[in-house]
């Protein structure tokens, strides 16, 4: 399973952007809801009242087959979301030595309220140990 936080509404809808962000990679053009909840092991319902919010925020739009697709400002979102996810989760397995579910489930927990000075930074750190 993918991040899903359930503390704050500003973490879960970029992890609804990631998640489509993510599928879209997989599948480009035809994400669906039903997808999105299977990704997330969440309920229909909560995906249906996001991306009715994450539309009316102009974050996604839907095509005339109902499929997702992010607009500029959910995709720059989304990747940023991604990358963070990424470089966190690589700088825990690696410099922390825990395994890549530990890693994944702490730098879903983090890639929500780093800075972006600290992030800069753990990303300059990791170009130095490759």
């Amino acid at each position: 399973m993918w991040c899903m936080k359930k503390e704050g509404m500003k973490e879960s809808r970029e992890d609804y952007l990631e998640t489509i962000l993510i599928l879209n990679k997989k599948s480009p053009g035809d994400v669906r809801p039903v997808d999105v909840t299977n990704h997330l092991g969440i309920t229909k319902p909560s995906v249906t009242r996001a991306m009715t919010e994450l539309e009316k925020d102009g974050h996604i739009t839907r095509n005339e087959k109902g499929r997702l697709l992010l607009t500029e400002s959910g995709r720059e979102i989304a990747e940023n979301v991604y990358e963070k996810h990424q470089v966190i989760t690589k700088l825990f397995a690696k410099c922390a030595n825990v395994s890549e579910e530990t890693a994944e489930s702490d730098a879903c927990k983090v890639e929500h309220v780093i800075s972006e000075e600290t992030f800069q930074g753990i990303k300059s750190y990791l170009d130095t140990i490759k």
